[in-house]
């Protein structure tokens, strides 16, 4: 690509994970040349997300964006949730049916989502690209009972990519998050990918569509191949920036450490079925500033008089939770894992 640049070619591509790694300084080589790298078909297929951000919602100062990025990923929560099955189940259904690669590392570890939401996030808030700065976990870890839990407590999980401004930085994270199911983007299944986007004007705006497959890819290819024809007789300085802000205008603003986000969460834990247990739970908590928004008793004692409690906390920073989990794990009554899953309402 840097050769093709250096020869003075416009470049269309669709390597999300190229672009994330190393985006800074191709398009910094492209507009020392003076040439365009167009690259709508690396986040959410035909969705055209770029070109909403770097132009229809220019007049904003961007507040958050939040997506559900990877079909993949979508699909087997979808799947999930709807049959009841096991998350080892579902991604062998996605591999026979392609939807997931042979490795499907990437997708199910949400590298691929962390990748879109580093370009996203730097055409928003005018920043440098910063992949290696983003939180990234996957949905490896969820289990079937999880995903019921959240149903009946009346949320959808779903592998979430945000990048929020706050007064201390941005938030760039990539994780499995509760969402009331109320919410449109809650109710968006199967492969398809949707993207919310808060802007101080226009407020909340949500984009859904096909989010990968030959066709989708191919739309967005096309459309960023007629952008730059149209373009290629204007002036560099004429046309739209990269990361929509110039490079001049770029901001240092840092990327907050995971430790400083504030959300809130559902916690599982696994414990004997005595009394005193849900105290002592709601204690530990308490112990960390953390306030409990609900607290459940999933069934009675199992034949090892075991039995799941599910907690909901209002937002805390993350610090002060891992301190909470840190303490709950060594109750006397707790058993070995737990399961935590961050939760946001998007509003």
């Amino acid at each position: 690509m840097l050769a093709a640049i250096a020869h003075g070619k416009h470049v269309v591509t669709a390597n999300k994970a190229l672009l994330a790694l190393h985006g800074n300084e191709i398009f910094a080589a492209a507009s020392a040349r003076g040439v365009m790298v167009a690259f709508e078909a690396a986040v959410a297929g035909c969705i055209p997300t770029i070109k909403v951000l770097r132009e229809g919602l220019v007049a904003n100062r961007i507040e958050w964006i939040a997506g559900i990025v990877n079909g993949t990923s979508n699909f087997i929560l979808s799947e999930m949730r709807s049959k009841g099955l096991p998350f080892a189940t579902v991604l062998a259904e996605a591999q026979r049916l392609g939807y997931a690669e042979a490795d499907p590392t990437f997708d199910v570890e949400g590298i691929d989502a962390a990748h879109k939401m580093s370009l996203l996030a730097s055409i928003g808030f005018g920043i440098p690209v910063q992949f290696a700065r983003a939180y990234v976990e996957g949905i490896t870890a969820l289990t079937d009972k999880d995903v019921t839990y959240a149903e009946e407590l009346g949320y959808r999980i779903k592998l979430l990519g945000i990048a929020r401004r706050t007064p201390a930085g941005i938030e760039l994270r990539v994780h499995p998050t509760l969402i009331p199911a109320k919410q449109l983007i809650a109710n968006v299944d199967g492969a398809t990918n949707a993207i919310l986007i808060k802007g101080d004007a226009a407020g909340v705006t949500l984009y859904q569509g096909a989010g990968a497959g030959s066709e989708p890819t191919a739309l967005a290819v096309i459309a960023d191949i007629v952008d730059v024809t149209r373009l290629m007789r204007a002036e560099p300085e004429e046309r739209v920036p990269h990361l929509a802000f110039q490079a001049d205008a770029l901001s240092d603003i840092p990327i907050l450490p995971m430790a400083d986000v504030e959300t809130s969460y559902y916690l599982r834990v696994r414990v004997k079925d005595q009394v005193g247990v849900l105290a002592d739970l709601a204690r530990a908590l308490a112990d960390a500033d953390i306030s409990i928004d609900a607290m459940l008793q999933q069934g009675a004692g199992d034949d090892e008089n075991e039995t799941d409690i599910v907690v909901l906390t209002h937002r805390t920073r993350e610090r002060n939770f891992d301190a909470a989990i840190a303490r709950v794990v060594e109750l006397p009554a707790v058993r070995p894992g737990y399961t935590r899953i961050r939760r946001e309402d998007l509003v």
